[in-house]
């Protein structure tokens, strides 16, 4: 296996290129004599690419809900109680540039190579990191500075201002592009290959295409096109298909919890293993004083019914107990919550029930690893994968305005037979769209495609929950305000026993300060006194009662350094963060 680290002879080029963690107007005017003595063979266009895969995330995709609407942990985040501030130091919150410099000092050197086609693939690797790195500035930023070479003292471009978002982006879409026509198409687990390019153009192009389109900002047909295009391209590759192994009741939850990914679903893996790395991820989720994730009531209420129904239709189903709303539903919902019948992974043994290291009591097990693993992991992460340009083409086709049900028989509805669900109709969603949906999302598009775009977003929500993307779904469709809806737990009908996977055995014993008639059997006991419910003595687990704020005119986006803003006059706040 290709492992994504950086080898031991890039200590020379670490030395050569001074360090990434200093900003660029700190650098050393001697990187022209370092880079003759560098840039003279494909090892070296290697060696110096390597460094650019500890740009990729680690264990924040799989905790980065727990900074949405999907996921409460013990503390909820800033962003989510609306606590973020101005940070002061220059190079803060994410305005630094540092790899920047080292992708553009690449680009300006990569050529003296002599191998044409080493030249080809590690340019576009090169360029894809680039188109990496400015996304994620548009993301946080909007508009910023871009910056094509390497800045030398006394450069003009240094205290330049912040260029817009449209010229950026074409310029991040020019990068991938270059990417894809370059980076030959091979399957490789750990390594940029054209189709790891290819699904990062579809997410771009998604993102601002919708992005510009519920922001009013104009010109997102375009980029639509794109993302559906380049899902499209990806999909008639055939070089990937979905993970199935196991079936219907254990693939979804197999894909994620097993120690070594494969090439058949996921193109893009970050590699770990007992020796060489290990994470804590499965410390975070399991232990009730670190993380605690608990997922949120409205995304176990989004989950359909086995046949095809919405749970939300059910009379009553607010007020349903644990063990009967996890009945018949989609397959997914108990290969991502503990269900009735949960069993940690490799085991046989149905584990009991513990409410006690999540806050909603619907504990996150998706990815979540062997109990040996659960002070230290060392399972594979899941980068890129192939189901997410099936919902980016659907998506993106219904944003359009150009869906058709053969685009759905080839996307939605794939990921729906990977868990035996009935298919996605796209007149039936149209013509009866999802109420409860509507009100999740009050800004979605109006018209023809109302009811098709709801029930995408939640198979979106639903397939690539705790995967990382649901902060910037939020953002690109412009509700924010979601975050302001009541982020509850498991409802209870009272005080009491609570029988959770209905074999006549007390699981749950909820009192209001006096447990002393709790049975012995019970594996939890909460204190409605510590652990609120909605109602005082029944209804919803309510731990986050303060909710969350979210300012319409202030937090999409995310303030630029005080420092950085004195230093270069020709720097703007973002609206509203002055």
């Amino acid at each position: 296996m290709n492992r994504i680290y950086i080898t031991s002879v890039f200590a020379l080029i670490a030395v050569l290129f001074s360090g990434c963690e200093k900003e660029f107007l700190d650098r050393p005017p001697k990187d022209v004599v370092d880079a003759e003595f560098f840039f003279k063979t494909a090892t070296d266009l290697e060696v110096a690419t390597n460094d650019f895969y500890t740009m990729l995330p680690t264990t924040g995709v799989y905790s980065d809900d727990a900074a949405s609407d999907n996921t409460l942990p013990l503390i909820a985040s800033e962003r989510v109680r609306g606590g973020r501030i101005v940070p002061t130091n220059r190079g803060s919150g994410g305005w630094s540039w540092g790899r920047l410099r080292d992708i553009n000092f690449f680009l300006q050197h990569y050529q003296q190579v002599p191998d044409e086609a080493a030249k080809r693939k590690y340019g576009g690797i090169a360029r894809f990191f680039r188109a990496y790195f400015y996304f994620e500035k548009v993301q946080r930023f909007g508009d910023v500075p871009w910056y094509s070479k390497v800045l030398e003292a006394g450069d003009p471009d240094l205290y330049k201002g912040r260029d817009s978002r449209k010229m950026v982006i074409d310029s991040v879409m020019a990068d991938i592009d270059f990417a894809i026509d370059n980076i030959p198409a091979e399957v490789k687990l750990n390594r940029i290959t054209k189709y790891t390019a290819l699904l990062l153009k579809a997410r771009i192009a998604l993102y601002e295409g919708t992005f510009r389109k519920y922001h009013g900002l104009g010109d997102y047909e375009e980029l639509l096109q794109e993302a559906a295009a380049a899902s499209q391209e990806l999909i008639n590759s055939g070089a990937y298909r979905l993970f199935t192994a196991g079936g219907a009741n254990s693939a979804y939850r197999e894909l994620f919890a097993r120690n070594n990914q494969d090439p058949t679903e996921t193109i893009l893996a970050r590699d770990f293993d007992s020796e060489l790395g290990q994470h804590n991820l499965g410390y975070l989720m399991t232990a009730p004083t670190q993380g605690a994730w608990g997922i949120t009531k409205d995304v176990i209420n989004s989950y359909l019914m086995k046949d095809g129904s919405r749970f939300t239709d059910i009379p009553g189903y607010e007020t349903k107990g644990f063990y009967e709303e996890m009945q018949n539903r989609d397959p997914r919902l108990t290969q991502t919550t503990a269900g009735p019948d949960f069993k940690v992974y490799g085991e046989t043994t149905r584990e009991p029930v513990n409410l006690n290291g999540t806050t909603t009591g619907y504990r996150v097990i998706k990815a979540l690893p062997s109990r040996d693993q659960w002070s230290a992991a060392y399972f594979d992460i899941i980068i890129f994968r192939y189901a997410e340009a099936l919902l980016i083409l659907a998506e993106a086709k219904a944003e359009l305005g150009t869906l058709t049900q053969p685009d759905l028989d080839i996307s939605i509805n794939k990921l729906r037979d990977r868990v035996g669900m009935p298919h996605l109709d796209l007149a039936q969603a149209n013509a009866n769209p999802d109420p409860y949906l509507a009100s999740m999302y009050p800004n979605v598009d109006q018209g023809a495609n109302k009811g098709v775009i709801l029930e995408i977003r939640r198979e979106r929500r639903i397939e690539l929950f705790n995967e990382g993307h649901r902060w910037d779904d939020l953002m690109r469709w412009k509700e924010g305000k979601k975050l302001e809806q009541p982020m509850l737990g498991i409802y209870f009908s009272g005080l009491g026993s609570h029988d959770f996977n209905n074999d006549g055995i007390v699981d749950v014993f909820l009192h209001n300060g006096n447990a002393s008639g709790a049975p012995k059997e019970a594996s939890t006991i909460i204190n409605v006194q510590q652990r609120p419910l909605t109602n005082g003595t029944s209804g919803n687990l309510n731990p986050f009662q303060l909710g969350g704020y979210f300012d319409e005119n202030r937090d999409y986006y995310y303030p630029l350094p005080i420092e950085d803003l004195r230093l270069n006059e020709n720097l703007v706040q973002n609206p509203n963060w002055e």
